[in-house]
């Protein structure tokens, strides 16, 4: 992480002790720790130097102990496996994946890892931690994988073995399609990639046969979403209960601005919220093992619903209940009703000062760095409502953002051009783009939501040959793009639409979810400067779908349509108003009618 600390910066070895050791954060091998590594040795001197902790005395707050393997044991085993000479261009994930769990980890770092095992029997997250991962200028957030594992078999041996598998898991990823594309995307060489590993604690607590934080974060000091009466620069907050993986991969959470805590997102009605909420969450499972599958990345995760949440007596400090006779929603669960996951004890009834917290950790992150940042964190809540209860806020990850300070204006009038062909006053970014030709949109007439995934495959093949063409495109889609949940939108990675120079999420009476902020897709998105637009159906803005219907076609099947006006398209945000539009630069185009 180039704003953060060297990625040559070594941490202090590891003493073959983990919970109990020295230090809490040490290193295996030689060589750098990667990105993800340096930016969590980062947050650890970060919170020793600049965290008044008397001001939070109910909050442990720390890094999650780890210890991270160098590259140096990437390195060699690649070499002695000869892995490098692999077809990896011919090869499936699955084909790749499986020929590293055959390949053998340097007998060097296997001491390590035993000692390691024997002594921790706590579920721990295997994470990336690459060269590129987390850079500010070539981002890779999300690329590669994170393997969770329970670590709880009662033999040492079967700890190993469960921990090796994830470790060449990750080193696999590596050399994944979607690492292989984002290399194209930023220019890199694979050979320019080598990957440390973190092996980390994972922050929860076992509730039965699953384990999981209360509170999984990801907080922004910079808003591209910003509802009235926030502020892009107030930053935005967003919170889920159990692992973060909800968040990340675009799924159901709750978003507020860290100045207006109170106020909710602008739901139409009770219905909607009830609707737009989250109501499943991901866990370790530490129960009855599932099927051997090491290639998986969620081998040993669970989906849970929050009937089984408020089971295991985690919703009392996080949930309200919907109350329908006066049609409105209390907090807390002391009632019988329709549990609504807005974590209003917290940030209604100041159960705990996590708006506080979080607003202290952003600030001190964005003036170590002196750029606009992006954090991620856990939480476990011990204790019940009216009575004390400990607190601990795991700190996971911080990687700074790109924000443009290009001056752009956009007017309300601009918002009525003739010439537009998408409008709308929620888009992300800020700066002008002039170079697009080539529009790709996923066709309304058509549009399912049982249809999202071959819309997905659809689009990356024809991404595939106009990158290859050098030609951007604009990109017109529905519900979230880069949601791993196909029934709210379309799920893409960034590589499978990474030539796309402007996106619009547009929504149907059938497809009209709220945005999601979290997830590592939109890190990537602001960080290749691409401008995102919102467009709700129903609204004065929107798309001009006339316009778009009479363009020249250049491929068109039954979910999607490419087409390639004669003339140029002209992109403009302007990011402190989150105002932008799509312009024809034909001066005869008129609007017509739009949705």
């Amino acid at each position: 992480m180039s704003n953060l600390k060297p990625l040559v910066a070594e941490l202090p070895v590891f003493d073959r002790k983990f919970s109990d050791g020295a230090f809490r954060c040490t290193q295996i091998g030689s060589g750098p720790i990667g990105g993800k590594a340096s930016g969590l040795v980062f947050i650890k001197d970060l919170l020793a130097g600049q965290i008044d902790r008397n001001s939070f005395p109910e909050v442990d707050i720390n890094v999650p102990t780890m210890a991270v393997i160098a590259t140096d044991c990437f390195d060699q085993f690649i070499a002695q496996n000869r892995l490098a000479e692999l077809p990896f261009e011919e090869m499936t994930d699955e084909r790749i994946a499986h020929a590293f769990q055959k390949s053998d980890l340097p007998v060097e770092l296997l001491g390590d890892l035993r000692a390691l095992i024997v002594q921790v029997k706590t579920p721990l997250a295997i994470r990336s931690s690459s060269l590129l991962e987390d850079a500010l200028e070539r981002p890779f957030a999300g690329v590669y994988a994170t393997k969770m594992i329970p670590n709880n078999q009662p033999d040492p041996d079967s700890r190993f073995r469960r921990l090796v598998e994830a470790i060449k898991f990750v080193y696999a990823s590596t050399y994944f399609r979607e690492a292989r594309d984002y290399f194209g995307t930023t220019g890199t060489k694979p050979g320019e990639e080598k990957m440390a590993v973190i092996i980390q604690e994972i922050v929860g607590q076992r509730r039965g046969d699953r384990f999981y934080p209360d509170v999984s974060g990801v907080a922004r000091s910079y808003n591209f979403y910003a509802f009235e009466p926030a502020r892009p620069e107030e930053g935005v907050v967003t919170l889920a209960l159990g692992l973060g993986k909800t968040i990340v991969d675009g799924g159901i959470a709750w978003t507020f601005s860290p100045a207006y805590p109170r106020k909710p997102p602008p739901f139409d009605s009770v219905g909607e919220l009830l609707k737009g909420t989250q109501t499943e969450f991901w866990a370790v499972n530490m129960g009855k093992p599932p099927a051997y599958d090491p290639i998986s990345e969620t081998e040993y995760m669970v989906h849970a619903s929050l009937a089984d949440a408020e089971a295991d007596d985690a919703l009392h400090l996080l949930a309200s209940t919907y109350d329908p006779e006066r049609d409105r929603v209390i907090p807390g669960v002391g009632s019988r009703g329709p549990r609504v996951l807005n974590f209003a004890p917290i940030l209604v009834q100041d159960q705990f000062p996590l708006n506080d917290l979080v607003k202290t950790l952003l600030s001190a992150a964005e003036n170590a760095v002196d750029a606009k940042v992006e954090i991620e964190f856990a939480i476990t809540l011990q204790g019940r409502l009216g009575e004390r209860f400990r607190v601990r806020l795991g700190f996971l990850q911080v990687r700074s953002m790109v924000v443009s300070d290009q001056v752009v204006d956009v007017t309300v009038e601009d918002l009525s051009d003739p010439r537009a062909i998408v409008t709308s006053d929620m888009v992300m970014g800020n700066g002008t783009a002039d170079d697009i030709q080539d529009i790709v949109f996923v066709r309304p007439d058509k549009f399912s939501a049982l249809n999202t995934p071959a819309i997905a495959r659809e689009l990356e093949s024809i991404n595939g040959e106009l990158r290859d063409q050098k030609r951007p495109f604009l990109l017109i889609g529905f519900g979230r793009w880069g949601s791993s949940h196909s029934s709210l939108g379309i799920p893409v990675d960034w590589s499978q639409i990474s030539g796309a120079r402007a996106i619009i999420e547009a929504t149907l009476p059938e497809m009209n979810v709220e945005l999601s902020q979290g997830s590592h897709f939109f890190h990537n998105l602001s960080s290749f400067r691409a401008s995102y637009f919102m467009v709700q159906h129903g609204r004065h803005f929107g798309i001009n779908w006339d316009w778009l219907n009479r363009q020249p076609v250049v491929h068109e099947s039954a979910l999607i349509r490419h087409v390639r006006p004669t003339e140029r398209l002209s992109v403009r945000v302007d990011g402190r108003t989150a105002r932008g539009v799509v312009l024809s630069q034909m001066g005869n185009s008129k609007s017509q009618a739009r949705k």
